[in-house]
């Protein structure tokens, strides 16, 4: 592949809801361009950007795959985006990327909820757009009531700028209202003709062209008078401005076709070289200067200082560590050293290579606005930032959704444990949305993400990538224990076994402290009952005691103990018997001391249409929610809550379901609290039975 110049260059990423074709669109796209001679298609799963076994499997795209190709004298970085909102931080990190957007809608479905999703991500990137209606030549395809929809859900802004020759079975091209032409295709779709409008069109096509003239014309002034007076526009203002409207967002023009046919890729094509903007159009990359609040910004020009953003990781099984990059300013040359601004590290940069699916295409160079990918780096992972060490930039990560839902993992083979953790370690670095911890309270290996088809294929890829398999089991609540009341006890150690005995003897008192206090000691001991090289082993046999509490076995917390007397033996006392001593004690008194269970409380922010609100607000209710607040954000409506994490684990499957997956949420820890006697009995009773087996 030749080198282009920044203004020749077009990011575009393909985002939609799951399964209106952008995968397919993608393939159709490098067919037409001669960078693949074989149409692929996802039911025989020999697709370009699809190439994951999961991928293949499911058909459904799971990895922002890039498919750099070549038209019109320009190079076009297609990014094809993951549709389902389990794998949104592929999404994310790719409209970071990208200078413009194509929003993929099927013609049977419309506007579905993905549809609304992926266009406020796009809005939140401010990032031009054009629309392609895909799937016309389906039953039921309908591309009229297509547009209608985009217009009531987006605005007027929408407009068509073709109209499809015929529907479903009958559809053979497409009608291009920009240059008045109609354009027919047949066979592989490799060869277009251009015609005439048909007649049976042609008073459609002059209404929608006249349609598309006016929102043109109020993107620059002069044209809007001159459109006003009554005066026709010249072919080239219209060009013009349809450009302009694009780049400022006041124009979003509707494309149509069928990507499994090829049919409707030579006009789309020729859309994004030339009407969708190129990094020089977008202007410079912002960012901040490293260790300081100073605002910095890097021009999209080779001959600006390097910076680059790197937005993807992947883990090849036999490449390694491969970093998605794009560089926002100067050239990246291969084996140059750069300076990693995020991890203060300096990088040797190998091979440089743009990927098109899984295959690497050599570059001896990456100018300004370009996209492309490197191997074996030591520190870099994504979001950070790559740059010349005498022109430090940094440029701000992007902001992923936090994980909705969690599982424990369990083994199937013990041994195991080892790989799983590198497994799982391997798939964090990949995937920002994806987390791993290890909870102590319940002895349990958690893992998090966006939904259940997301920790899964994980579980898939654990097994394919390391040889482990696992079973994902929903994790225990991690409760804790600590006491309402006040106790004084004894706890005396003595054992004689011929020789020397073991001789500890303490006198304790217990109280709770306030929430979040903690653990408090206090050696109140007068006069040396017990020696001074005996205290740390009262604390500590105190502190081994609370791992364990005495409601359900279960770490205890927020108390307060004083070792206030007791005695020792001039021979038989020892650290351990004293450790022993005070264990037995803290038992016994916290038993005394009123001892309850704590769970744990979440921070839950619910974001639904208003629609929903009574449904979402008797849900939290019934999970023993407490609702705290709500305020609209837009259209729709923000519900807060705090809410136990017992009642959460199966949350945003159930929030899905209810809101037909129009509603999300946010979910933090916030602290811990009493639980009711009636759901404290029911843990007691199963920690009990665990106990037993």
């Amino acid at each position: 592949m030749k080198k282009y110049p920044t203004d020749a260059i077009r990011n575009v990423a393909l985002v939609s809801h799951g399964g209106a074709g952008k995968t397919s669109l993608t393939e159709a796209l490098l067919f037409s361009t001669g960078a693949i001679n074989r149409l692929g298609s996802i039911e025989a799963g020999n697709t370009t950007t699809d190439y994951d076994p999961d991928e293949i499997k499911r058909q459904v795209t799971i990895n922002a795959a890039l498919a750099p190709l070549e038209w019109g004298g320009a190079k076009i970085n297609i990014i094809d985006t993951p549709g389902y909102f389990d794998f949104i931080g592929d999404t994310l990190s790719s409209l970071r990327v990208a200078d413009s957007v194509a929003v993929v809608v099927c013609a049977v479905s419309g506007v579905e909820v993905g549809t609304e999703k992926v266009w406020s991500y796009a809005d939140e990137f401010n990032l031009p757009r054009l629309v392609f209606i895909n799937k016309i030549d389906r039953e039921n395809a309908n591309f009229k009531g297509t547009v209608e929809q985009l217009q009531k859900f987006f605005g007027h802004t929408v407009v068509p700028v073709q109209l499809p020759l015929g529907q479903e079975a009958q559809f053979e091209g497409v009608v291009d209202l920009v240059e008045m032409k109609a354009i027919t295709f047949s066979g592989d779709g490799l060869k277009p003709q251009l015609k005439e409008i048909p007649e049976n069109l042609r008073s459609e096509a002059e209404s929608c062209r006249e349609k598309l003239v006016e929102a043109v014309a109020e993107v620059d002034d002069d044209l809007l008078m001159k459109y006003l007076e009554g005066e026709p526009l010249e072919q080239e203002e219209v060009r013009r401005a349809l450009a302009q409207g694009i780049l400022e967002r006041k124009v979003i023009p509707v494309l149509c076709g069928s990507a499994v046919k090829n049919y409707g890729m030579q006009p789309l094509l020729d859309m994004i070289v030339n009407y969708l903007p190129s990094p020089v159009d977008r202007g410079s990359a912002k960012g901040w200067l490293p260790g300081k609040e100073e605002e910095a910004s890097r021009e999209p020009s080779e001959d600006a200082p390097l910076s680059v953003f790197v937005f993807k990781t992947l883990a090849d099984p036999y490449v390694g560590r491969i970093n998605y990059f794009r560089v926002n300013s100067g050239k990246l040359k291969p084996d140059s050293q750069v300076y990693n601004a995020t991890k203060d590290k300096m990088e040797r940069i190998g091979q440089l290579f743009s990927m098109r699916g899984k295959n690497q295409i050599m570059m001896e160079e990456v100018v300004a606005g370009d996209i492309a990918a490197v191997a074996k780096l030591q520190h870099t992972s994504t979001g950070d930032t790559l740059c010349d060490r005498n022109n430090p930039i940094l440029f701000s990560p992007v902001t992923f959704p936090e994980p909705v839902i969690s599982f424990a993992v369990v083994p199937k083979a013990k041994g195991d444990e080892e790989k799983i953790s590198a497994g799982l370690a391997r798939f964090v670095e990949e995937d920002p949305t994806f987390r791993v911890e290890r909870r102590t309270e319940t002895r349990q290996l958690v893992i998090s993400g966006l939904g259940e088809m997301h920790l899964d294929i994980i579980v898939s890829r654990l097994a394919q990538k390391f040889g482990v398999e696992v079973e994902l089991a929903t994790p225990k609540v991690p409760y804790k224990e600590t006491i309402k009341g006040q106790s004084r006890v004894e706890g005396k150690h003595k054992k004689q076994t011929g020789g020397r005995g073991q001789y500890g003897h303490v006198f304790l008192e217990l109280e709770p402290l306030p929430p979040g206090g903690g653990f408090v000691f206090e050696d109140k001991i007068f006069g040396g009952v017990v020696p001074k090289q005996y205290v740390p082993a009262v604390e500590k046999g105190v502190r081994e005691a609370m791992e364990e509490g005495v409601v359900a076995g279960y770490p205890v917390v927020d108390v307060k103990v004083k070792l206030v007397d007791g005695s020792y033996h001039t021979v038989d006392s020892s650290e351990m018997a004293f450790k022993i001593a005070a264990a037995m004690a803290f038992r016994k008194g916290m038993e005394q001391a009123q001892p309850v269970l704590l769970e744990p409380i979440m921070n839950v922010e619910v974001t639904v249409p208003e629609a929903y609100m009574g449904d979402i607000m008797g849900d939290l209710n019934s999970r023993r929610g407490r609702i705290q607040g709500m305020e609209p954000t837009g259209e729709l409506q923000l519900i807060r809550a705090q809410v136990p994490m017992a009642e959460m684990f199966r949350y945003s499957i159930d929030l899905r379901s209810m809101t037909q997956g129009r509603g999300f949420f946010t979910m933090s820890f916030s602290h811990y609290e009493e639980v009711p006697a009636q759901v404290a009995d029911q843990v007691i009773a199963a920690a009990r039975e665990a106990k037993s087996e």
